[in-house]
């Protein structure tokens, strides 16, 4: 009976170890990125490439021979706007909008950064 008990007790303090040794970092928005706000104007190299370059252009992940589209620089426009990745007209529904904001969201934490590729893509998404 004796045994059951540290058994019992053993189990129980490994479970409640593991339990709360689980959790997930919460990453909250930067306050000011308003998705409505009128569209500011950003250069793809100078404002959108490096965060993409720097966020997506890793090993296994957005660069050539891995994950569409390679977000490398000097590759990444023409990967972006020639694989249909962006959408000028309807920008809420472009591929790179909505993974940024969804799946990818981790990768792009900053919601300042996000809103920023949002109006690059509302101002045409221009190569400047």
């Amino acid at each position: 009976m004796k045994s059951m008990i540290i058994i019992f007790a053993a189990l129980f303090i490994i479970v409640a170890a593991g339990l709360t040794g689980c959790y997930k970092d919460v990453v909250l928005p930067v306050a000011g990125a308003d998705p409505n706000a009128p569209p500011k104007q950003y250069s793809f190299s100078v404002d959108i490439a490096p965060i993409l370059a720097t966020n997506c252009a890793k090993s296994g992940c957005h660069v050539a021979g891995a994950q569409a589209p390679d977000m490398e620089l000097g590759k990444a426009y023409n990967s972006l706007v020639n694989g249909g990745f962006v959408n000028t007209q309807f920008p809420n529904q472009s591929e790179l909008y909505q993974q940024i904001n969804g799946n990818m969201e981790e990768h792009i934490p900053n919601a300042a950064d996000r809103q920023k590729i949002y109006d690059w893509i509302r101002t045409g998404a221009l190569n400047n």
